[in-house]
């Protein structure tokens, strides 16, 4: 006979490490505090040493609980998996889909038809997300993350970098202060996202122009609606090459400057770490990874 302790105890205890948090762990799992409490000392008592170092705002992790959790982790993580090739349907052709807003109306949305044409038993179900997504608490199955791929307990696939130039109006290169050399800029209205305002500063040093004021300057909390406010004639924005090229290609926005940013961030398909993919997945992955030249970007 095994001498195991409960799973139930054994869940609990990562979900405390994990959080250093009862209350937190107790949270995930829809339980009490106090229930996780007592099923950690449980756990204690059972095993004859103490995992964790309690205090009254947080709980960390004794050096024994720290050895216990890397082999419990590694345990409940091939149960999972285990369970999921048993349960999951492989055969199945819905995938649930969370992208960027501005990665899905600029760039996946025109291609859909493409994807349909070729693979018309797979259905999409979309959604868009600007945060991280908790595959053990969602029905996401798949997603595009933008950032430095330093994300822990996924899976990813590269798929490109994001490379910025300037982008504006037509009507930008008409009036009193065209937009014939970089320093005219400083006539003109930047506009950038809240949370990369950096993004300008470092063009403007990259194109030589690093002391320049601008002569105002709007903020947008994501690159869709950048791009959105460079349409309306509102200013001038950063934007990808790539997820512009559409509005590019009819002269609805103009490059004034092909002087490209390598944002040293990029696109990236990712899913939970260690999921088998069903075929729905298998199919979108591939196309993507097709669509985006990854073999020629890598």
């Amino acid at each position: 006979m095994r001498r195991l302790p409960p799973l139930n105890s054994l869940r609990m205890f990562e979900a405390s490490a994990r959080h250093a948090s009862f209350v937190a762990a107790a949270d995930e799992l829809a339980v009490t505090a106090s229930a996780v409490s007592h099923q950690i000392k449980t756990l204690e008592e059972y095993l004859g040493v103490s995992l964790f170092s309690r205090s009254k705002r947080k709980v960390e992790l004794t050096s024994a609980g720290e050895q216990y959790l890397v082999a419990v982790k590694h345990a409940l993580d091939e149960i999972e998996v285990a369970t999921q090739r048993l349960t999951s349907n492989l055969d199945t052709n819905v995938v649930n889909i969370s992208v960027a807003p501005n990665f899905l109306i600029r760039w996946l949305m025109p291609r859909m038809s493409k994807f349909q044409e070729l693979y018309p038993d797979v259905e999409l179900q979309i959604n868009t997300s600007l945060g991280l997504i908790d595959f053990s608490r969602s029905n996401t199955d798949m997603a595009v993350y933008f950032g430095n791929g330093e994300w822990q307990d996924i899976e990813m696939h590269y798929l490109r970098r994001l490379t910025l130039v300037p982008v504006c109006s037509p009507q930008r290169m008409r009036g009193p202060h065209p937009l014939k050399e970089v320093a005219d800029l400083r006539h003109h209205t930047l506009i950038y996202v809240s949370k990369r305002k950096h993004e300008w500063d470092d063009w403007l040093e990259l194109a030589g122009a690093g002391f320049m004021t601008p002569k105002n300057s709007l903020a947008v909390s994501n690159g869709h609606l950048a791009t959105a406010a460079a349409l309306d004639n509102l200013g001038i924005a950063l934007a990808d090459i790539t997820l512009t090229s559409r509005e590019v290609e009819s002269g609805r926005l103009v490059v004034p400057f092909d002087i490209p940013l390598d944002s040293h961030k990029a696109f990236y398909l990712v899913y939970r770490k260690h999921r088998p993919l069903t075929v729905g997945m298998k199919a979108f992955q591939e196309w993507l990874m097709h669509e985006m030249n990854v073999k020629e970007e890598a």
